[in-house]
């Protein structure tokens, strides 16, 4: 697979894949949890709050790594392994855009002073177990 061809299908699964897991580093050691992600261009948003476990983290160390995509059906299920760097936004801009039903639920409304935004900037995401291939590596450095 090329590379374009190789950013193209990674784009795809992380376009039609939006629950995964963010991990974050918590004393030397990755912390876990599913999240919801919205993709614009590979960079990944998610709400929360701040005044959670993972935007304490995020503060102290901006490293994260994410997986998206894995069906269970077993072998040859495409998936995305995403390294980059997580920032806390919490402009209003940011925060609509990825309002929904269930933030509400949650957050109450937009203009919650907890509401925040996660963004990722990938630096890299492997495509993994696509149609048995080798993993291929985009690089955004």
């Amino acid at each position: 697979m090329d590379k374009n061809e190789a950013q193209r299908h990674a784009f795809d699964i992380i376009d039609n894949n939006k629950v995964g897991v963010l991990a974050t580093i918590e004393g030397n050691k990755p912390h876990s949890r599913y999240m919801t992600f919205y993709n614009e261009n590979f960079t990944l948003l998610t709400p929360t709050s701040s005044q959670t476990h993972k935007a304490e983290e995020i503060e102290k160390n901006s490293n994260v790594h994410i997986l998206l995509g894995y069906d269970g059906e077993g072998y040859g299920d495409a998936f995305v392994e995403i390294s980059g760097k997580a920032v806390i936004r919490h402009d209003q801009e940011t925060k609509e855009k990825v309002w929904t039903d269930s933030v509400q639920s949650w957050l109450g409304s937009p203009d919650n002073p907890e509401y925040i935004v996660l963004e990722i900037q990938p630096d890299s995401i492997r495509l993994m177990n696509s149609k048995g291939d080798t993993p291929e590596e985009i690089d955004f450095s």
